[in-house]
């Protein structure tokens, strides 16, 4: 996903610039209620105590929470004019600066790079590495089925509160006829005993920098992760764009996955079949072209 500066001031400009509030006050509502749109299947399912199998993992993996996504915030080198009473004030790495008989807060960026430098660091390369490699498309998202290999015939319950779309012998016969290739270290640590050395590669933490690629959906999706790590040094909008990615790249995840999931109104995207893995490797494209 590009980075793209803050629509509210040019990339040149630097934090000796003012935004008056009547200017930057609107965004950040417009921001809150793009982020309640974002969420609402998931509160509407929490609010009535559902569970929601798709969903509710970008609230459990990743540290997200409503109030992170609807603040926004301008990304560093902008200098938001305030009220006395404006809850920024108190906010983590913001400072208040005098501007022209007004008061605003900035991100201090050097208290944030203080704490934060080693991870901001990190995560540019460990991004820009990513980005820079070619995409692979042939994992046909089986990476969710070897999650469940054999757990039927073992007696274990499965990781989602869904019925598996081909049962249990028929997971297991799609697992066992294809060959498995997952190269993220934290999707292939959820394999079941089974499973693990049915995959042709071995990902580990330390060799995640080397093996992380623009084609994996599970990459595409932490983009979230590493965006939540840099806010608010990232403007608010590309947080939420990261959000969204996720969120839709979790839809494929799991419609192209061994679960059944009609009924929250999706067909699935049956990769056993050659039209099924041509949808996959699509979508798969797709989203490895957002990340770019």
């Amino acid at each position: 996903m590009p980075v793209a500066a803050s629509p509210l001031v040019p990339a040149s400009t630097s934090a000796s610039t003012l935004v008056p509030a009547a200017t930057w006050q609107p965004q950040a509502a417009a921001h809150a209620e793009r982020a309640d749109a974002l969420t609402a299947t998931w509160r509407e399912a929490r609010e009535a105590g559902r569970r929601h199998a798709i969903e509710d993992f970008l609230f459990s993996y990743y540290p997200a929470r409503i109030g992170i996504l609807r603040r926004w915030h301008p990304g560093a080198g902008v200098v938001l004019e305030i009220r006395d009473d404006d809850e920024r004030r108190g906010w983590r790495w913001h400072r208040t600066v005098a501007r022209g008989g007004a008061t605003g807060v900035t991100l201090d960026v050097p208290a944030f790079f203080t704490e934060r430098g080693d991870t901001v660091r990190w995560i540019g390369s460990f991004v820009a590495r990513t980005a820079a490699r070619p995409g692979t498309f042939g994992c046909f998202g089986l990476h969710e089925w070897a999650m469940v290999y054999r757990d039927t015939e073992q007696g274990r319950d499965h990781r989602h509160p869904l019925p598996l779309r081909l049962g249990g012998a028929g997971t297991d016969a799609v697992v066992r006829e294809h060959k498995i290739v997952c190269s993220h270290v934290d999707a292939f640590r959820f394999f079941t005993p089974e499973a693990r050395d049915l995959n042709s590669l071995h990902p580990t933490r330390e060799k995640q920098p080397a093996m992380e690629q623009p084609g994996c959906l599970h990459a595409g999706m932490d983009l979230f992760k590493w965006a939540l790590k840099l806010a608010p040094a990232l403007p608010g909008d590309l947080l939420l764009d990261c959000f969204e990615l996720a969120r839709d790249i979790r839809y494929t995840d799991m419609q192209a996955s061994p679960y059944d999931v009609s009924a929250y109104g999706l067909e699935p995207v049956a990769i056993e079949t050659p039209g099924g893995k041509a949808e996959y490797v699509r979508r798969q494209r797709g989203f490895a072209g957002s990340v770019r």
